[in-house]
C-alpha cells in the first residue's frame, strides 16, 4: 500500500514518514503543493495526506485540481485550522476525512486504515484466496488449512500483493515499488530477507511450498506443484 504525504513541515513530515513506514506502508513525501499535484497526478496511490499551507501551491487547490482531473485518491486533509466551516469547506472541495494539528499519530493511521477499508469494500473484494491460504482484507487474519498465521505489516502487505498477482511473476523491483520506497537499491537483500521471513510463516508448516522463486527473475505464489 503506497501513501502521499504532501507537508512542508518536515518536523510534522519526518514523524508521520517514520510512523506510515513502521506501520508497513510505502510512503512518498513532497515538501510543497505543486511537487504534490504532480505526484498525484503520475502515481497510483491509496491514500494522500495533505496540509492546507503548502507553498507554491495550497492544499485545498490541489485537491480541488486533483479532483478535476479524476483522480479519486482519497484525501485526509491535515489543517491547524479548526473551525467548523474549515472543515465544511475541506470536505466540500474533494477531501474524505479532515484532522487538524496536533494530531496523535495513532489517529492519523486509523484514519488512513479505514479510508482503505472504504474504498476495498465498495469495489473491491475484502477476502483473497489461494488454496488453502485465506487472507481477509478488513481485519488482517491470515490462515491456511485452518491454522491461524500472525504476520508483521509488511509482510501482510507481501503477502497480499502475492495473492492479487498468484501465477504470475512479480520481481525484486516490483516489490520494492509496492511494498517500500522507490530510493531502495533494487540490489540490496531487502527483498530476499522479508520473503524468507514470510516463507517461514507461510510455508514451513507445510507440504506445499506455495512461494516459489523463479530464479533471476522474482517471486510467484502458486497454489499447486
Amino acid at each position: 500500500m503506497r501513501i502521499l504525504l504532501v507537508e512542508d513541515d518536515l518536523k510534522i513530515a519526518s514523524f508521520v514518514l517514520k510512523g506510515l513506514k513502521e506501520a508497513g506502508f510505502a510512503a512518498d513525501h513532497a515538501a510543497d503543493g505543486e511537487d504534490g499535484l504532480h505526484m498525484a497526478l503520475t502515481e497510483a496511490y491509496d491514500v494522500a495526506i495533505i496540509d492546507v499551507m503548502l507553498p507554491k501551491l495550497d492544499g485545498l487547490t490541489l485537491i480541488e485540481t486533483m479532483r478535476a482531473r479524476k483522480i479519486e485518491t482519497p484525501v485526509i486533509i491535515l489543517s491547524a485550522k479548526r473551525s467548523v466551516e474549515d472543515r465544511i469547506k475541506g470536505l466540500h472541495i474533494g477531501s474524505d476525512d479532515y484532522l487538524t494539528k496536533p494530531f496523535v499519530f495513532g489517529e492519523l493511521l486509523a484514519r488512513v486504515r479505514a479510508l482503505m477499508r472504504r474504498g476495498r469494500i465498495s469495489d473491491e473484494p475484502t477476502h483473497l484466496q489461494c488454496g488453502d491460504l485465506s487472507v481477509n482484507l478488513l481485519n488482517r487474519e491470515i490462515t491456511r488449512s485452518g491454522k491461524k498465521i500472525e504476520l508483521q505489516p509488511r509482510e501482510f502487505n507481501l503477502l497480499e500483493y502475492l495473492i492479487r498477482n498468484k501465477g504470475n511473476v512479480v520481481s525484486k523491483t516490483m516489490i520494492l515499488e509496492h511494498i517500500y520506497d522507490y530510493q531502495f537499491d533494487p540490489q540490496t537483500n531487502v527483498v530476499d530477507v522479508l520473503v524468507c521471513r514470510l516463507r517461514n510463516k507461510v510455508d514451513k508448516d507445510f507440504p506445499l511450498k506455495m512461494i516459489n522463486t523463479i530464479r533471476g527473475v522474482g517471486y510467484v505464489l502458486k497454489e499447486s506443484e
